[in-house]
């Protein structure tokens, strides 16, 4: 398998100084999906952005795995009633024209 799109954990944990053990709690979790190559754990750089929240909100704000995956599903959720209220408002413009 080819690890030209994917970072390895060390290199994740090393960079934000965390356990090896924290991304196992967050892939036991569903936060993240990690993938084994050669028997290294690594995660796709599509999900840097997620990590950096997750990170950011363990170390920064203190909130455990469990709020962790509260907020994300909240964020989640306000994500898609824009996007809702963005296609309602749209469709309420063609009627008022």
């Amino acid at each position: 398998m080819n690890t030209d799109n994917f970072i390895p954990i060390k290199t994740l944990c090393q960079h934000y100084k965390v356990e090896i053990s924290f991304f196992n709690t967050l892939d036991e979790n569903g936060l993240i999906e990690i993938q084994f190559v050669d028997n290294i754990q690594y995660v796709h750089k599509e999900s840097i952005y997620e990590i950096e929240k997750i990170v950011r909100m363990h170390k920064d704000l203190d909130v455990n795995i469990e709020g962790i995956d509260v907020v994300l599903n909240l964020l989640q959720k306000i994500d898609a009633l824009q996007t809702e209220l963005l296609r309602v408002r749209n469709r309420l413009l063609l009627y008022e024209n």
